[in-house]
This record gives structure tokens, sequence and C-alpha cells, in this order.
């Protein structure tokens, strides 16, 4: 796992701009803490920070194909994993390539000399990639199918800038800092539009998308997309094929040669994944699975049920470690760290972009990334396995399902994403988010693959997943990548397997909750595995502070900006609103929705001053 960056210019030769690029790339020094490696060829330039997960001292990057030692064919710069390095491995050799590492990257490279840009639909993992093809003088940039690592890129007059993050893109003076109605709207409302950046100019590789920059300027084509399919299988067939694939997709994504352990909830995904990871570490004779789990000091003593958590985690997540034998080890995190200036601002450093939603989770996860860090490098995590098997409330309500909007947006889930209260009217009048998402949806609703002959519930029930798998998903995929790279570490997701995404996104709704359970074809599959606690347990989130004092903090903080007449933020505020918050009484439970409109004014305070962003609405 890594970061990458690169810089094509065909009016230019790049040789003299060794510092600049040097700067891009380390930029992204937290997501490649091992190595830095760069190589600058002509019009183009590649820089590389290296994570050593996979052949410790063969996989240095960016990775140069030559002929005969003398000219190059291709150079790599490759952020990610490939689960089925080896298989190709062995084909390649077969077509008569020659390997000088063990590593998966020297695979990414033979692969593309062998088969083009074709080479993206044989891998299977995830990735972000760009390829300097010498010959034909092209770059080609590759993001894996569900986006599960970022890819951002900057057209230029000359070429384009691209970078796993944002950041390594505006440390080159051609890229502007500027943020339009658009991109405001992009970071304020729970749309993330595929393909879309918050910076104006800027954009993010598609999932699924593969981009060829050359003298005659950017072409963009798909490798690979949803598409809607027959389930011809039985019930039974599914349920047994579901377990099939998650048993291959857990063993081959712990394959590493650094410390590997899970992030256990105590939930139905992330206990599935840990319970056949230990079946997998215990047939291969590598000892137990490490887990790890987090959660609040003194939060099951003083737990609250809310309208989205019946309880807390930490007896669930016993139980599950018991009955399969893990190591595990509970973080425990105090509510004041959420707060402090130092965490926030290396949460801000990791999104260069203000974090929308779930505002203290962002800084609890750093936090929780950032311990587990110190006993692994990689770790396993139950993401997208709501999104995939129907797993959050709007699956199941009505009228979410029918709504004609985002069903996450609609009423009964809509205000844990809300973050625009505290602004000006003048100014939500001006960004229109209600027809901006109107506009989104629209686009979105469009794309979905349609099955002829299928029920009026199964092409509903599509709809939304496919929603749920093309734009939801991808804020919690972005959540995860960010703050776990931001202390070098590998997050990898089994259920986003494109294999097993493929599979049960055509399957019936019917074999989905066969049991009127939410995600019943999940929970049948891995029956065997688990204890009856974890199996009868209904979906829970990622923990969310309760903590007064964490409110206690922001509104100290809010004070704090109302009185530096310096604030960015301020003409962006409605100060009557802001007060009205300030002047509330503190209850005794502080909800994560009832601090949304103050998360998201301090957010934007900081990345208006630490980003010197120019907005242009």
């Amino acid at each position: 796992m890594c970061g990458i960056t690169g810089w094509f210019d065909r009016d230019r030769g790049l040789d003299r701009e060794h510092e600049l690029v040097r700067q891009m790339t380390r930029t992204m020094e937290c997501r490649g803490p091992d190595e830095e490696g760069m190589w600058i060829s002509g019009p183009v330039a590649l820089g590389h920070r290296r994570l050593s997960i996979i052949d410790l001292e063969g996989g240095k990057q960016p990775m140069v194909a030559d002929h005969d030692g003398d000219r190059p064919l291709a150079a790599l710069t490759f952020c990610g994993e490939v689960y089925n390095y080896r298989e190709l491995r062995a084909e390649l050799i077969a077509h008569g390539h020659a390997f000088r590492t063990n590593s998966d990257t020297e695979v990414v490279l033979r692969a593309y000399l062998q088969w083009g840009t074709d080479f993206a639909s044989r891998l299977n993992g995830m990735f972000a990639i760009g390829i300097w093809d010498a010959v034909r003088q092209e770059l080609i940039l590759v993001r894996d199918r569900m986006g599960v690592k970022p890819l951002f890129y900057y057209p230029t007059p000359g070429g384009v800038l691209f970078g796993s993050e944002p950041k390594a893109i505006l440390a080159n003076p051609q890229a502007r800092r500027t943020v339009d109605r658009t991109g405001l709207c992009e970071a304020l409302d729970m749309v993330k539009t595929p393909g879309a950046a918050v910076f104006s100019g800027m954009h993010e590789v598609v999932p699924g998308e593969i981009i060829r920059v050359d003298a005659s300027g950017i072409r963009k084509a798909r490798y690979w997309r949803l598409e809607a399919a027959p389930h011809t299988d039985t019930q039974e067939q599914t349920i047994g094929n579901v377990r099939d694939l998650l048993d291959d997709i857990v063993g081959r994504q712990l394959i590493s040669d650094v410390p590997v352990c899970s992030l256990l909830s105590g939930g139905l995904d992330s206990s599935t994944i840990t319970a056949i990871a230990a079946q997998v570490l215990e047939r291969e004779g590598r000892g137990r699975v490490n887990s790890f789990s987090v959660d609040f000091k003194g939060s099951t003593d003083s737990f609250e049920p809310d309208a989205v958590r019946g309880a807390p985690d930490a007896p669930f997540v016993r139980d599950l470690s018991a009955h399969v034998g893990t190591n595990h080890r509970e973080i425990l995190l105090d509510s004041h760290e959420l707060s402090e200036p130092e965490v926030r601002a290396a949460v801000l450093r990791a999104t260069d972009v203000p974090p929308a939603f779930w505002g203290d989770m962002w800084p609890s996860l750093y936090l929780l990334f950032r311990a587990v860090r110190r006993h692994s490098t990689v770790a396993l995590s139950g993401e997208s396995a709501d999104e995939l098997f129907g797993g959050y409330l709007w699956f199941h309500r009505p009228e979410a399902i029918d709504a004609s909007t985002f069903p996450w947006l609609t009423s009964g889930s809509a205000r844990y994403f809300g973050g625009t209260s505290l602004l000006d009217g003048g100014l939500r009048e001006k960004l229109d988010i209600a027809g901006y998402r109107a506009d989104r949806y629209a686009e979105a609703v469009a794309e979905v693959p349609v099955l002829a002959g299928e029920s009026d519930v199964d092409r509903r029930m599509r709809k939304v997943s496919y929603l749920n798998l093309t734009r939801f998903v991808q804020t919690l995929l972005d959540r995860k990548d960010r703050m776990s790279m931001a202390v070098g570490l590998e997050v990898r997701v089994p259920f986003c397997d494109h294999r097993l995404v493929e599979y049960v996104f055509n399957t019936p709704w019917a074999m989905k909750t066969f049991d009127g359970q939410e995600k019943s074809l999940l929970r049948a599959a891995a029956r065997d595995l688990l204890p009856a606690s974890i199996l009868e347990r209904k979906k829970t989130p990622y923990p969310a502070t309760q903590d007064p004092g964490y409110e206690a903090a922001l509104r100290a903080e809010m004070a704090e900006v109302l009185a530096d007449p310096n604030a960015p933020v301020h003409p962006l505020l409605d100060r009557a609103r802001v007060d009205k918050v300030l002047d509330r009484s503190l209850s005794a439970t502080s909800l994560p929705y009832s601090r949304g409109g103050l998360e998201m004014a301090l957010w934007l305070n900081r990345w208006l001053s630490a980003y010197d962003v120019t907005l242009d609405i």
C-alpha cells in the first residue's frame, strides 16, 4: 500500500523539476512511510511513497521495465494489492516473461506489457495505478472496480497531474485551490458523485475506469461496471456460493509479508471475516488471528440506546473472540482526544476536504488505526457488507425505497447526514443543495442496469442496491482509506471483491431477506462460524461518542472562532443560528446527529484556513 503521484507535460521535459516532483511525492509520506522513489524521463515524472507489504526488498517503485537493459518500455507507480498476483505471475512466465522480484508490483507491470490496457480486467484487488508507456508515449491511469483506493487527476494545458490524494496535485503550482458551487455541494452533501472532486478543475478517476493521456489529449473508458444478469441458482446454492467466495476472498487477502489483523466490532460483517480468517490461519499453521475493537472509556456502563444503536459492541466482541479464539485487544479512547487540535489537524491533512459527516468518527477512526498500527501493518475490515447484502434501515423502509432521492437522505435517515444547518441563508440559497442533489440522483438512477422480465420488487431493490454500491459506500471507503493511510495502515475490504459484488448484486431480493431479517443471505452463509448472540444481533453502526463533554469542547472551539475576526468561516455562517446552538442546554447524552451543524462549521473553518481555499460561488 502506498501513495502515488505523477505529472505528464507533452510540451516540455521535466528533467529540471526534481524538486517539485519530490514535493508532490512527500505530501503522501504518511501513506508510505518506508521508502520514497521518483522516476523522470522526458515529458513524464512519477513519484512513489511505499508502505512495504509484499516482497519487502524487491518491490521498490517506481518500477521500470526495459528492453535488454537499454531503453525503457514502461514505468509503473502503483498503490494497492493484487490478490491473484501469484496466478498471474505463473501465466506471464508461461508467456515468456522473466521476473526479478516476488512482488505483485512487477506482476502488474508485466501484465500491462503482455495485455495492454486489457490487463486491468485480469487484476483481482484494490489499486490505483499510473503507467508511462514509453513506446506509445502515453500515460495510463487505472482505478480498481469498487474504488477502494483513491486516484485524482488535474488536466493542465500540457497534460495532466495525478495523485492518490488532492494534496499531491495541489503541491504543483499549476493546480488552483479554488472551490466553486459544485465542489462545495460535493463537500457538504452526502452524494459522492463518481468522478467529481471538491477542488475546481480536479477530478477523481471513476471506479473501474481507465484514463489514457497522450499528445492528443485525455480519453476515458470503463473496463468494469455493475451489470444486471439473471440469477439461476437455488437459495441453497446461493448460500453455498457466497460462503465459497468469502472463504477464497479472505484466504487471498491474508497474503502478506508483514503482520495482519482484523477489525472486529462484534457485528455480523466483521465477525464473519474474523471467523474465516481464524480458520485459514489455523489451517495454514500461522497461529491465531489478532483482532482489534474500539470503544470509549466508560461507554459500556453509561450507554444509552438510540435510534440506530441498541447495545454497545463490547459484549458481542468478547463473544466472537472467545468463540473463534482470537488474540484480542480492545482500544479504549477518551472522548476528549477527539477534539485535540493535533488530532483534528492530522485528520484534515489526511482528507484535504472538510469531513462532511460523522464529525467525531473521523478522529476516532484515526485514533483507532494509530493504535492498531503499533501492532500490525495490514487489517481486514467488514466494510461494504451492508451496501451489498442490504443491511441499512433504508433497504427495509418503503418510503425510502420509493423516494425520489437517495434513500439515506429520506426522513428518518437524513438527520444523520445533515451538516448545513448553521450556514447563512443566502449561501444556502446560492448553493441550492436540494437542486444539486436532485440532479445527481437523476444521473445515478439513469445508470441503473435493467434486467428484462425482472419483478417490480427486484427492479426497485436493484436500484437501491446500485445507489448504495456506487455512491454511499464510496464515502465509507474514502473515510477508511484516508484515516488508515494517515498512519501507514493498510485496510483490506473482502466484501468489495468484484466477484462477490457481481454475484450478490444479481441475487433476487427475496433470497437476501428469506428469513425476514436484514442480510439473511450473509447470516446463512456464516451460520456455522458464529455464536448465537451475533447471529441474532441487529445492525449497529460504528460507535460514536455520547459524552456531552465532546460537544462542550466543540462549543468552546466555536466560541473561539466567533471571537476571531479573521476566522474565514464567518461570512458563511448564520450567526443567530450559531448562537442558538451555543445557548441550548447540554444534554446528559450528546447524540451525533445533534452536532452535525457545529461539526461542519468547525471543519470548514479549519479547511479554509489550512488550505488557503478561494471560494468561487
